[in-house]
């Protein structure tokens, strides 16, 4: 019973230690703004000085919704997306709102996305973003389970939503 109780009281501080790094702000040392850095929520993103920028662009975009109209909905429920940004970037600026909104139409599960914030080194410690060999932000990586199917990087090939298509094989 003690075992038990030491291993709950363990795994409580390491999810209040991780927790209590979500959305965390540090200054860019090269144009002394605030970025985000390591993972983050949508919260994260629609908080503060980010709001300035996509809030604007989530609202001013428009889905093709015609191009998702016979995507395979129990296929996109079991993908996890990564996206890997920089706050402090002007593509991921634009690109992740428009994702966010691709999504909500989509009534993509929240929980199958995660968000990591890098510096412009393309670094976030204590995260995976060293294996996941990330040269440019955005980078939007589609998974089914530990498979990935593919990449949307720095911005699509044709668009979110045609690029989105060709990596879910529809």
């Amino acid at each position: 019973m003690k075992l038990l109780y030491i291993i709950l009281l363990t795994l409580l501080i390491l999810h209040n230690t991780v927790a209590q790094d979500l959305n965390k702000v540090i200054t860019d040392p090269r144009s002394d703004q605030e970025i985000i850095y390591g993972y983050c929520d949508r919260e994260g993103l629609t908080s503060g000085i980010f709001n300035n920028w996509f809030e604007p662009e989530y609202k001013s975009y428009m889905v093709e919704e015609k191009i998702l109209s016979d995507i395979d909905r129990d296929l996109l429920y079991v993908c996890f997306i990564t996206v890997v940004l920089g706050t402090w970037c002007s593509d991921s600026q634009r690109e992740v709102p428009r994702l966010y909104k691709i999504l909500d139409y989509l009534a993509f599960p929240e929980k199958n996305l995660k968000l990591i914030c890098v510096d412009r080194t393309k670094d976030a410690a204590y995260t995976e973003v060293p294996e996941l060999s990330i040269d440019l932000v955005p980078t939007i990586i589609i998974y089914i389970g530990d498979e990935e199917l593919g990449r949307i990087i720095e911005s699509p090939a044709e668009s979110l939503e045609v690029d989105l298509i060709k990596i879910l094989g529809q």
